[in-house]
C-alpha cells in the first residue's frame, strides 16, 4: 500500500484490520516531509516526539476496539489553530516565539478522534494574503511547479496536501483562503457556513469572515475531516448549535435534476481562457451525469472585493490591537515609556500587509469615515447576500472558477496590492454572505498549473455540495492526480 496515496477511508481500514499501526503511519508521513518539504516551506512546525507520542495512544486505542473514521490517522494543522504545549505562530513575527497554553476547539475536536497532530503548516501571516508570500517563514511553493505561488493564506495547507506530506489538514478561509489555494495546487477545499465550525482558538483576523475547514485531495476526504471538525461551542458566541449531521451519508445520491446556475459576472473578460476551457470541460461532464444549466446573476459581485477589503480590515483593526509585546508575543529590545513599547513593538512585530491592511481598518473606522465607509460597506454587504438568495429560487448550486487565473510566480504581484486582492474576486462574495463554498479540481492550464471549480451552496448545504463534488469525483479523476514531487 503506498501510504501517501491512500484514501482517509482506506487508511481508516488499515489501521481498524491492524495492517497498519498509527506510528508507522505517523513515521511514514514525517519521513517524507524531513524529505520533501525543504524544498516546498510547508510546515513551520514539527514536534516528531509528540506526533508518535499521539500515535501510540491512538494505537491503544485502537487495540482496544474504541476507534472512529479518523482515529490514528496523523492531520496537519494550520498555524492559526492553537495547540497546547505547540508553537501557534501564525505566520507572524509577533507570535514567533508563542507557545499556545491551550487547544482551539478544532484541535480538541481532532483529540478526541484520537488524530495525532502531525505538525503546523505555514501560511500568511495572520492569513492576510492570498500567495502565502507575506509569511514572517518565508513563502510557500507551489508543489506543481516550484517557480509558482500555492495560494494563501492556507498556503502550508495546500502545499502540504497535495505533494502527499499530510493525508488532509485543517485551514481557514476569510475571503477565498482555503477555496483559492485549493484551487492553485489541485486539491479539494471546503468552507462550511459561517458559524459551522467554532472559532474558539482560532487566532482571529476578520471574526465576523473568518471560518475554519478542511484541505484534502477528494470530497469524500473532506466529508470525513468535517464530521470531525464541526460541533458545538459555547465558548464561540457565533458557533451554531444544530443537530449532528454525518457529511458523508449522501455521497452516492445520483445528480439527476440537478440546477446549476451560472452567474455571467463569473465568466467575464476577467477569466484567462485556459480556466475557463477547464470550467466548461467540467460543467459538460455534470451534463452528462443529469445536470442542468441556468443563467443567473450576481450584480453586485464587483463591488464584493471593496466591501471586503473596507470591513476585513476594519475587524483586523480591531482583532490585532491585543497584540502589543506587554503579555505575549513579541517585545521591542529598545523602548523608553509604554506608549513607545507598543509602537515599536508593532512596528518591529508586524510585516508589510498586516500593517497596510491595519492602517486600512483604523482609517475606515474613524470619525468622519464611519458613515462613508463602514456602514456604506455594511449596506452593500446586504445586498451581496440577496443576490444570492434570489440566485438559489432558481438553482440547487452555484458554479464558476474559483480563481480568475492558475498559480501565478513568486514575486509576481507582491508589488502590486490591487492585482493580489482581485485573486480572490470569486470568493470573498461567499464569506460575506456566510454561505458555504468548494473547491475541486477540474484540469489544468497553461504551464500545466491546476484550475479549481467553485460550488457555492445555500446556508447549511455543505453535504449536498459533497454530494456533488464527489459524483464528479467518481466519473473522472483530476482529483487522484498528484505532482511529479510527490511520487517521489
Amino acid at each position: 500500500m503506498n501510504l501517501a496515496h491512500t484514501s482517509l477511508r482506506q487508511l481508516a481500514a488499515a489501521l481498524r484490520a491492524k495492517t497498519l499501526s498509527s506510528r508507522e503511519l505517523a513515521q511514514s508521513y514525517l519521513d517524507r516531509i524531513a524529505r520533501m518539504d525543504p524544498q516546498l516551506n510547508s510546515f513551520i512546525t514539527l514536534d516528531a516526539p509528540r506526533t508518535l507520542a499521539a500515535a501510540d495512544a491512538a494505537d491503544v486505542r485502537i487495540a482496544q476496539g474504541d476507534t472512529g473514521p479518523l482515529t490514528g490517522i496523523p492531520i496537519a494543522h494550520k498555524d492559526i489553530f492553537c495547540a497546547n504545549g505547540w508553537l501557534t505562530t501564525c505566520g507572524s513575527k509577533m507570535l514567533s516565539n508563542f507557545v499556545a497554553p491551550y487547544d482551539a476547539h478544532v484541535i480538541e475536536q481532532f483529540h478526541a478522534a484520537g488524530s495525532p497532530l502531525l505538525g503546523k503548516t505555514n501560511m500568511d501571516e495572520f492569513a492576510m494574503g492570498s500567495s502565502n508570500e507575506t509569511s514572517y517563514f518565508g513563502p510557500v511553493k507551489n508543489p506543481w511547479d516550484l517557480a509558482a505561488v500555492p495560494g494563501g493564506s492556507s498556503g502550508g495547507s495546500a502545499a502540504a496536501v497535495a505533494a502527499r506530506l499530510t493525508p488532509a489538514a485543517t485551514g481557514t478561509d476569510t475571503g477565498g483562503s482555503i477555496r483559492q489555494p485549493a484551487s492553485l495546487c489541485g486539491i479539494s477545499g471546503i468552507k462550511p457556513t459561517y458559524g459551522r465550525v467554532s472559532r474558539y482558538g482560532m487566532i482571529a483576523y476578520a471574526s465576523s469572515l473568518d471560518q475554519g475547514g478542511v484541505l484534502a485531495p477528494s470530497a469524500e476526504d473532506l466529508a470525513l475531516v468535517l464530521n470531525t471538525m464541526v460541533g458545538f461551542d459555547a465558548r464561540d458566541s457565533t458557533c451554531l448549535e444544530r443537530p449532528a449531521e454525518d457529511f458523508t451519508a449522501g455521497l452516492d445520491k445520483p445528480l439527476a435534476g440537478l440546477r446549476i446556475g451560472l452567474p455571467r459576472e463569473y465568466f467575464s473578460d476577467g477569466v484567462s481562457a485556459d480556466v475557463a476551457n477547464a470550467i466548461e470541460a467540467a460543467l459538460k461532464e455534470y451534463e452528462r451525469l443529469g445536470a442542468t444549466r441556468v443563467d443567473i446573476s450576481l450584480p453586485n459581485t464587483k463591488l464584493s472585493v471593496p466591501v471586503y477589503y473596507v470591513l476585513a480590515p476594519a475587524e483586523a483593526s480591531s482583532n490585532l490591537s491585543r497584540f502589543d509585546g506587554v503579555r505575549y508575543g513579541y517585545r521591542a529590545k529598545d523602548y523608553g515609556d509604554l506608549t513607545d513599547l507598543y509602537e515599536r513593538s508593532r512596528a518591529e512585530g508586524f510585516g508589510p500587509e498586516v500593517k497596510r491592511r491595519i492602517l486600512t481598518g483604523t482609517y475606515v473606522l474613524s470619525k468622519g469615515y464611519y458613515d462613508a465607509y463602514y456602514l456604506q460597506a455594511q449596506r452593500v454587504r446586504r445586498l451581496i447576500l440577496d443576490d444570492f438568495q434570489q440566485a438559489f429560487t432558481r438553482c440547487d448550486v452555484i458554479m464558476g472558477p474559483s480563481s480568475p487565473t492558475v498559480a501565478f510566480n513568486i514575486g509576481e504581484k507582491t508589488s502590486d496590492p490591487i492585482q493580489m486582492y482581485l485573486s480572490d474576486i470569486f470568493t470573498i462574495s461567499v464569506n460575506l454572505a456566510g454561505l458555504p463554498g468548494l473547491s475541486i479540481p477540474v484540469g489544468f492550464g497553461a504551464q500545466q498549473r491546476p484550475v479549481g471549480l467553485q460550488l457555492i451552496g445555500d446556508y447549511f448545504s455543505e453535504a449536498h455540495l459533497l454530494n456533488i463534488a464527489h459524483q464528479y469525483q467518481q466519473a473522472t479523476d483530476w482529483h487522484a492526480q498528484s505532482p511529479a514531487l510527490a511520487k517521489a
